[in-house]
């Protein structure tokens, strides 16, 4: 056993790498309805004191990540990390809670395109891994996420209206970047952004889900490809959700968690990827005032 130890101390990553997104109580998907306690045992909920306003996943025992526009006017010092939190309301017996000992913005971020839109947070002391409390494996560089692949994001935004007392879940499909693209504007969407949600509308993240993670399953782990971003509306047709791709920071992570460094996974879609052929038409009018026939 000790050798164990030694032997994993020394490759650190690559023993966070085997125990990363591992949900045990999550045994079913069922998209847009209340999620069971310990289906996404790395939502995090970040709370002012007057309640939440954003989510967050945990990626190692002391570190969470988010979106740096949940704290464009707040500070972190007054915010409390919950973990293992399953309903805003009631009683939550497997919760434990934090505040933040160090906030780090990415140097990039632009508050106007949304790009770098992430957020790095150091928990002032480390949280006990449970069955409801585990941190999510995050998508390596390289990984390749096609049109249609099945995510899943969680949170307790924007439900019929009014935010959801109880942590939600709902199954999207990635939407090309050329697609999303077509859909905001050609170059909205950034190769550092992630597209996801149903062309038909109906299904999406919302307000109060920011910060949030979309994650995949490969195997037997689940990986986290997306941070909630932003969005035209919510659930709107032919305006899919736009998260910020997590494969884009792997350097940037690991250079400022030095030690127990997150799971990384390289994530491979399979097949062809549709994205690849679309295009855009972009039709461009011409006006003439009278006279000019």
């Amino acid at each position: 056993r000790k050798n164990n130890v030694l032997y994993c101390v020394g490759i650190i990553a690559q023993c966070l790498s085997s125990v990363c997104g591992q949900a045990p109580l999550n045994t079913k998907i069922v998209g847009g309805q209340v999620a069971s306690a310990g289906s996404w045992p790395w939502q995090v909920s970040l709370q002012e004191s007057w309640g939440h306003f954003c989510g967050g996943s945990l990626i190692n025992n002391q570190w969470v990540l988010t979106a740096a526009h949940c704290f464009s006017s707040i500070n972190p010092s007054s915010v409390t990390v919950v973990l293992g939190l399953q309903s805003q309301s009631g009683s939550n017996p497997n919760s434990q809670s934090r505040k933040i000992a160090n906030a780090i913005i990415h140097p990039s971020y632009n508050s106007q395109t949304h790009d770098n839109d992430i957020y790095l947070l150091q928990l002032a002391s480390p949280v006990t891994l449970n069955s409801y409390i585990q941190p999510i494996c995050l998508a390596a560089s390289g990984s390749t996420f096609y049109n249609g692949t099945d995510s899943w994001v969680t949170g307790w935004g924007l439900f019929n209206t009014s935010g959801s007392q109880n942590l939600m879940e709902v199954e999207v499909p990635v939407v090309g970047n050329r697609q999303c693209n077509c859909d905001y504007g050609v170059g909205s969407v950034t190769d550092n952004m992630m597209c996801a949600g149903l062309s038909a509308g109906g299904k999406d993240s919302c307000q109060g889900d920011s910060g949030g993670p979309m994650v995949s399953k490969q195997g037997t782990r689940w990986i986290q490809s997306g941070i909630v971003s932003f969005g035209e509306g919510c659930a709107l047709p032919n305006f899919p959700g736009v998260y910020t791709r997590v494969s884009q920071y792997q350097s940037w992570i690991n250079s400022h968690i030095t030690s127990n460094q997150p799971g990384f996974i390289t994530f491979t879609s399979t097949g062809t990827d549709s994205d690849l052929s679309v295009s855009c038409f972009i039709f461009v009018g011409v006006f003439l005032s009278s006279g000019e026939i």
